[in-house]
């Protein structure tokens, strides 16, 4: 709202407004330029406590749910699964911070061939595992298995911002710039979006065209792209795929589902302060997924309002400190990628909980750090360690010039 002041040269009491009127833009520019003055290791510091802090949750939930859903056997080895998953992100976490994304950079093609490699591998017949009639899943040794899409999210953004950097005023240009990015986006994206998954495939795309549009890209040559795709996506789905226009229609009210049902009512049986730990009914009422994909009304059920608020400004804290952290990085190719890492862990939360509260079509998306999985969990970390490792002082002397400095030395 604007203020106002008296000003003497008028008739008393005449009122107009300030010179300048302050916005949010303001705001924000105000709080980059005093960010710059920060070590980065400070937010960095904060952030791992808080990623800590959630997957300390997560675990508590897992072990708990567990507890009650499973006999003693398989108690024990479901608990020692989730430990040895839970330590996997640990470890990742610490990986990423050490390597960090300038040491990374110099193998971000390998990676991203790697990663074409692998979501093509899902439609070879016979290899992918199919869960719910959507194959997103390859096997891996000892019964495991792993989601390719949610690497290739990671890699790409890497990939984006090392163009992005690499091309300097040529990012504008839609031929040189532009265009070869949304290619090899769009190419992801289809070969996400035919698993199919459509919501993961519109979390790809959103946080690869924002870490583009953040690295210089013009809105204008992205927002078209994003519409053609992203809707000429959801329309196909929604006319041949059943089970995603089921899923619209239970948003919309015009159909039901019990497990959709069931888990806004675990929510609402929570009242304050929830039931207790290891007290909540609705595990063993038929909702399927409430470990994972609805994990969210887990803890309203057995924490109540106050878990869900708890765990709500553990996020906000998280996106607070990620802001701070790339505000305060020198770097450009660093700041980018951290954070688009940063972005996608924090969508991929949004999304969850507005799906979990009824805000969102339904849609099978785990809740970073603490649900039940192992490629969400250990790819989240990665992400935030990588992010992490940006903060960490090193020489840059062996790092790749922006061009648009070398042209200007020339």
């Amino acid at each position: 709202m604007a203020r106002f002041k008296t000003v003497a040269a008028l008739p008393p009491g005449t009122i107009v407004p300030r010179e300048k009127q302050l916005t949010l833009l303001d705001r924000l520019e105000d709080l980059r330029v005093r960010s710059r003055e920060i070590d980065p290791t400070e937010p960095a510091v904060r952030l791992f406590w808080i990623v800590l802090t959630i997957s300390g949750l997560g675990l508590i939930m897992q072990a708990n749910h567990a507890a009650t859903t499973q006999s003693p056997d398989a108690f024990w080895s479901g608990l020692w699964g989730q430990a040895f998953f839970r330590s996997a992100a640990l470890a990742a976490l610490l990986v990423g911070f050490r390597l960090g994304p300038d040491r990374v950079r110099r193998f971000i093609p390998a990676l991203v061939v790697v990663s074409l490699v692998a979501l093509a591998l899902v439609y070879v017949p016979g290899i992918p595992s199919a869960v719910n009639g959507s194959r997103r899943w390859l096997p891996l040794p000892g019964g495991l298995t792993f989601q390719p899409s949610e690497m290739a999210r990671i890699v790409l953004i890497l990939w984006v911002a090392d163009r992005c950097i690499r091309l300097g005023p040529d990012v504008t240009d839609w031929k040189r710039g532009v265009w070869p990015m949304l290619g090899l986006g769009l190419v992801v994206f289809t070969l996400i979006v035919c698993e199919t998954d459509l919501g993961g495939s519109l979390l790809f795309l959103t946080c690869f065209l924002i870490t583009m549009w953040v690295g210089g890209a013009r809105l204008a040559h992205l927002s078209g792209p994003f519409v053609f795709a992203a809707g000429g996506a959801a329309i196909a789905l929604l006319t041949g795929v059943s089970y995603v226009r089921n899923r619209i229609e239970m948003w919309l009210g015009h159909a039901q589902n019990d497990q959709v049902m069931r888990s806004t009512e675990a929510i609402a049986s929570g009242d304050w302060l929830g039931v207790g730990l290891g007290q909540g009914l609705f595990r063993n009422a038929g909702v399927p997924y409430l470990e994972s994909d609805y994990v969210f009304a887990l803890v309203g059920e057995e924490l109540g309002l106050f878990g869900q608020l708890a765990l709500l400004v553990l996020f906000l804290a998280f996106l607070w400190y990620a802001l701070r952290l790339v505000l305060s990085i020198q770097d450009r190719y660093s700041a980018l990628c951290c954070f688009g890492l940063l972005l996608s862990v924090a969508l991929q939360a949004m999304v969850h909980l507005q799906v979990t509260s009824g805000l969102a079509p339904p849609k099978g998306m785990t809740l970073p750090f603490v649900s039940h999985g192992g490629t969400s969990l250990v790819v989240s970390s990665l992400a935030v360690g990588l992010a992490l490792g940006a903060a960490r002082p090193r020489n840059r002397s062996d790092s790749i010039p922006n061009p648009a400095a070398a042209r200007t030395a020339a």
